[in-house]
């Protein structure tokens, strides 16, 4: 049985899984006649704590999908593997299957559909079907999760992603087709812009960035969101996708920076000054509140020798985007156009004179008119027509 489980030539990183390898070391004692009763108490325990008693095939299966491996690693790459891998990867699978042969044959335990494990498909996928999956998914952690962040040196997935959608953001078409144009471009091979989103607090610059990244992370694309405090690392995180064969958007909310700042000069080399910062799976877009990233104080311009080469520098930051797209600030026919919308989407029961009038009033109190603002009061009028309460605030 040593022997059977040593033949591992791709699938070696399952025996980090606490099942498999309580799988694994019950599978040795069953075969050499002698099924030990604690290594059965720490199967069934380890089982138990992965929710996988249920179905113990689904869960391996599940782990070998999601192993970070030459074959996986190779079809996300290509679509496809060598005949070499594929024999390999056949070639361990049996091996699986055999471990659970043994362990069904254990007086101590029954897998039941052990038999047929695997069989002609995996996973209700063939061979050619698991490597188009690979090509589409990617590998390893990068399956199952859509969204990451970059901590200890790597990547960590987000569990929890915005559900915002395109149909959910009234009006700024232009500047929704503008940024869906260049993703489009950048999933498709084309060449395509990093970008700055600009504009007042409020008028849903992050919320487009994340309907649109809903909306193409059916094809693949994947988004990482760095905190401003990681603007360091930024180098660093497009060493580790480049050669990921999958699509990132290098996500950077809220951004604003001192002069002299030392993430200044890394934001500037990942966006374009070095031969390390030119990744073609990687496009970063980045919000502000404010076009020109550098705050500049009074004393600063004060003190400048060269005004004009001062200020130069300040926008050269945001040139190097490539693409800036301004949300502007919103007045009134704008906001009530969205307070309308919005209300026609949740149906809210209030005749339009009504509503605006509310609306407005609710932007008086909160301090000015935003999309941000029409979609609080929407919620709040809803909430409140729902239950049948007044809307009073």
């Amino acid at each position: 049985m040593n022997k059977i489980i040593n033949s591992l030539k791709l699938l070696r990183g399952l025996d980090s899984d606490s099942v498999f390898k309580a799988l694994t070391e019950y599978a040795l004692g069953s075969a050499a006649g002698v099924p030990d009763e604690e290594k059965y108490n720490d199967l069934v325990c380890a089982i138990y704590s992965h929710g996988a008693e249920d179905n113990l095939r689904a869960y391996v299966e599940h782990l070998v999908i999601c192993d970070e491996n030459a074959f996986s690693v190779t079809a996300a790459g290509r679509g496809y593997v060598s005949e070499y891998l594929q024999r390999a990867f056949l070639s361990d699978l049996e091996t699986i299957k055999t471990l659970f042969l043994e362990v069904s044959s254990s007086p101590h335990f029954c897998l039941g559909e052990s038999a047929d494990f695997f069989g002609q498909k995996f996973c209700d996928m063939s061979l050619s079907d698991l490597m188009q999956f690979y090509a589409m998914r990617g590998y390893g952690k990068y399956i199952f999760n859509r969204a990451f962040t970059f901590a200890g040196g790597a990547l960590q997935p987000i569990k929890t992603v915005s559900d915002t959608t395109l149909d959910k953001l009234k009006d700024y078409e232009n500047e929704k087709r503008v940024i869906r144009n260049n993703i489009s471009d950048f999933m498709n091979g084309l060449p395509f812009s990093n970008m700055l989103l600009y504009g007042d607090k409020g008028t849903g610059k992050s919320s487009t960035v994340h309907a649109l990244f809903n909306l193409f992370s059916k094809d693949g694309l994947k988004i990482i969101e760095v905190d401003k405090k990681d603007i360091v690392n930024l180098l660093e995180i497009k060493r580790l996708i480049c050669n990921i064969p999958l699509k990132f958007i290098i996500f950077i909310d809220d951004i604003s920076l001192e002069e002299n700042d030392e993430r200044l000069s890394t934001l500037k080399a990942a966006l374009e000054g070095s031969v390390s910062g030119e990744v073609e799976n990687a496009m970063i877009i980045a919000t502000s509140n404010r076009r020109h990233i550098v705050r500049e104080s009074f004393s600063d311009r004060q003190n400048s020798v060269h005004p004009s080469d001062q200020l130069e520098e300040q926008l050269s930051l945001s040139d190097r985007f490539g693409i800036t797209v301004m949300f502007s600030s919103t007045d009134k026919a704008a906001y009530l156009s969205i307070v309308r919308q919005l209300a026609t989407d949740y149906s809210i029961p209030l005749p339009d004179e009504k509503l605006c009038a509310l609306a407005e009033r609710w932007a008086i109190l909160k301090g000015g008119r935003s999309p941000r603002r029409a979609k609080q009061f929407a919620d709040f009028a809803y909430t409140c027509t729902s239950s049948g309460r007044e809307i009073e605030f």
